[in-house]
């Protein structure tokens, strides 16, 4: 099912995708397609990120648009957008309260967890509406966020540079990855960045909405130490979804803010 539904997305999407590093001399052809994929990258930043008018949001994060999006960096310190081919095309806008919220909230994750690192995945287009096979995101006020993976206790990130292909990635309903059950999903981090990313929200007039992660996978996220405080907070988690939706979200977490 996921991987007939998420086919279309993913073969609409360039080609390239990945992170991008290196340097220009005496470099592997790999590693030039990389420097590549920086300086455009760079180059649709600086010609993408917005001016200074202020974001508007119209309609629902499912029947949306958006005015004046603001473009998200590809990275920071301590994040990354997931994929090359989904940013220069255009799926990493969000309204500029958004933009502000992400920022601050990673600059606090890296205070407290200071070699974590965290992904991006798709937002919005610039102007909002459909961003297939989404459906929501249309008004700048949906990000999903990369699930982030331990490995025998410690930070894991082989499966967080495989670009696009993530949406393809399946975890059974304790969080661990179907071909590697070593590998599993950090819940304790989830909730911790979730109560965060509320706290930073509420200081710009704004809260969380919503919550999407698969429904099975709730009981994993209570159980750890932050997410106690997260059951006890007043986040709201989706308590049911249609099987398809349900499917979509056992690799990465949904979250919808609200002015």
């Amino acid at each position: 099912m996921k991987f007939t539904a998420l086919f279309i997305f993913a073969s609409s999407l360039l080609s390239c995708s990945g992170q991008t590093s290196g340097t220009t001399k005496n470099i592997p052809e790999r590693d030039s397609i990389k420097i590549e994929e920086a300086s455009a990258v760079e180059l649709f930043y600086s010609k993408n990120k917005g001016n200074d008018s202020a974001s508007k949001s119209l309609g629902t994060e499912s029947n949306g648009s958006l005015i004046n999006g603001k473009l998200l960096p590809f990275s920071g310190p301590n994040f990354t957008y997931f994929d090359t081919s989904s940013y220069l095309n255009g799926r990493a806008f969000v309204n500029q309260n958004v933009k502000e919220i992400l920022l601050e909230s990673y600059q606090e994750l890296a205070k407290d967890l200071p070699r974590r690192k965290f992904f991006i995945m798709e937002c919005s287009f610039k102007n909002g509406g459909r961003l297939y096979p989404h459906r929501t995101h249309q008004n700048g006020l949906s990000v999903d966020f990369m699930m982030p993976l331990l490995q025998n206790g410690a930070p894991y990130y082989a499966l967080d540079t495989i670009g696009k292909d993530h949406y393809f990635l399946e975890f059974n309903n304790q969080g661990q990855y179907s071909k590697d059950t070593s590998v599993s999903i950090d819940f304790n981090l989830i909730a911790r960045q979730l109560l965060i990313l509320d706290k930073v929200a509420r200081l710009h007039g704004m809260m969380i909405s919503k919550v999407i992660i698969k429904t099975e996978l709730k009981d994993e996220l209570y159980a750890t130490e932050y997410g106690k405080l997260l059951r006890a907070s007043k986040i709201y988690v989706v308590q049911s979804l249609t099987p398809v939706v349900n499917a979509f979200h056992d690799e990465h977490f949904h979250v919808d803010f609200l002015f």
